[in-house]
């Protein structure tokens, strides 16, 4: 049985940013590559599953959290999953979860986790609603030293002028 690692779209340009992205899995680490790396944004191409790129929406998909993949292990620590996206439509507002790639920019994915503090009440209904439970100031330590490293590193707030 051969596994291939071709993309199943190609490079596209972003329709928030207009960044060239590229869709080989050899730089993003993902095989259905569908977000910008430096903006985050996607578009809503997939209707049932990743890749499949079934959705008539087309419309560009704003990253409005950051959520945790649950793990399959049954005595794992629930703030172990994967991190990942969660987007939002912005014609027909379906939410749907992406994976990080390895290429995305750390800084845009903390923007969006600081951005998601301040989600309105209907959003985070709209979110519980589908089970999405997206990350908080509690998994704010943990958040950072995933997209930068060592958390003792890290400046505290009231350091930064």
């Amino acid at each position: 049985m051969k596994h291939y690692t071709h993309p199943t779209f190609g490079d596209f340009t972003c329709c928030h940013c207009r960044q060239f992205v590229t869709a080989q899995a050899a730089f993003s680490g993902v095989q259905n590559r569908n977000h910008c790396p430096v903006c985050l944004y996607s578009r809503h191409l997939d209707l049932y599953r990743a890749g499949d790129r079934l959705a008539a929406c087309k419309a560009p998909m704003r990253p409005v959290a950051l959520t945790l993949k649950r793990s399959p292990k049954k005595y794992g620590p629930d703030h172990h999953g994967e991190l990942m996206i969660v987007h939002r439509c912005q014609d027909c507002g379906t939410f749907s979860i992406n994976r990080v790639a390895a290429d995305d920019c750390a800084d845009s994915l903390f923007a969006v986790f600081r951005a998601s503090l301040s989600l309105s009440a209907e959003v985070l209904a709209a979110l519980a609603q589908q089970s999405i439970q997206i990350l908080t100031t509690a998994d704010e330590d943990a958040l950072h030293a995933r997209l930068f490293g060592c958390q003792s590193l890290r400046i505290p707030d009231w350091a930064v002028s």
